[in-house]
C-alpha cells in the first residue's frame, strides 16, 4: 500500500512538472545549474517570500529524477486550514505520503513534524513564514511578513546534509490569495542559495545565544536582498 501510494505521488508530481513546464517560464538564479546541485545531500528546502498557493509551480525548477525522491521521503507541513478544503486539500495531499496538517502553533501536530524528521533520508520541504502575502504586501491580519521559528526547531533536529534556500519573486501576477484560477502563460522568478546545514548553524551560533532569533534575521534579510533583485530582474523582462 505504502509503495502504491509512492508512484501514485510520484505521478502526480510528474503531472505537476509538465504543467508548470509548459505553461509557465522559469527565470532561476542559482549557484549552479539546478541539475548539477547536490540534491542527495539536501535535507531542507525552505521557500520564501510565499505569496501564493500556486507556488508548487516551481517544480519545474526540478530534476525529473528527484520526483520519486519527494513523493518517498519529503516532509511537507502545512496549515490544516488548507489540508481540510475539499479540492486543495486533495490536490497538495497527494504530492508525497508525509503531509502533515499543522496548526500553526508549537503543539501536538508542530511534534508530529519534528517527529518525522529522518536525519539522513528526510526532505523537508518548509515555507518559514508561516502564512501568505496578501496584495499590500502583508499577511491576512495586516502584519508583516516576517519568518517564524518553526524551521530553527527543525534545523536543530537536522545534523548533516544541505539546505536549499529558495526565494520566490511574487506570484500575485499568477494567482492573488482568493482569486479561484491562476493566470497562464506568466513567467516565474526563482533564485537559489546553498548552505551547509552544521556549518550554517554553528555561523548563527556564534552571533548570539539566540540561534531561533538570528536565524529568523538572517532569513528576513535575504529573503529581503533577493526578492528585490528578482523584482528588478522582472521589471527589465
Amino acid at each position: 500500500m505504502q509503495q502504491l501510494r509512492i508512484i501514485l505521488s510520484t505521478f502526480f508530481l510528474f503531472l505537476c512538472w509538465l504543467f508548470a513546464r509548459g505553461f509557465y517560464r522559469l527565470h532561476k538564479q542559482s549557484p549552479a545549474p539546478l541539475g548539477d546541485l547536490p540534491w542527495q545531500d539536501i535535507r531542507v528546502i525552505a521557500l520564501l517570500n510565499h505569496t501564493s498557493l500556486y507556488e508548487w509551480l516551481f517544480i519545474s525548477a526540478l530534476p525529473l529524477r528527484l520526483l520519486p525522491h519527494i513523493a518517498a521521503h519529503a516532509v511537507i507541513p502545512i496549515a490544516d486550514i488548507t489540508t481540510k478544503r475539499p479540492i486543495i486539500g486533495a490536490f497538495f495531499k497527494l504530492l508525497t505520503r508525509r503531509v502533515i496538517p499543522i496548526s500553526r502553533k508549537a503543539d501536538h501536530t508542530w511534534q508530529q513534524v519534528i517527529a518525522n524528521i529522518d536525519d539522513k533520508n528526510s526532505l523537508i520541504l518548509i515555507l518559514p513564514e508561516g502564512r501568505m502575502m496578501r496584495e499590500n504586501k502583508l499577511d491576512k491580519h495586516g502584519k508583516a511578513m516576517t519568518v517564524r521559528g518553526g524551521i530553527a526547531d527543525i534545523l536543530s533536529n537536522v545534523n548533516e546534509g544541505q539546505l536549499l534556500l529558495a526565494y520566490s519573486g511574487g506570484l500575485h501576477h499568477v494567482q492573488i490569495p482568493g482569486q479561484r484560477f491562476p493566470r497562464l502563460f506568466k513567467s516565474l522568478h526563482l533564485s537559489i542559495e546553498l548552505e551547509n546545514i552544521p556549518k550554517y548553524k554553528e555561523k548563527l551560533e556564534q552571533t548570539g545565544p539566540n540561534f531561533k532569533k538570528a536565524l529568523q534575521q538572517d532569513l528576513n534579510q535575504r529573503r529581503d536582498l533577493e526578492v528585490e533583485k528578482m523584482e528588478k530582474l522582472a521589471k527589465k523582462s
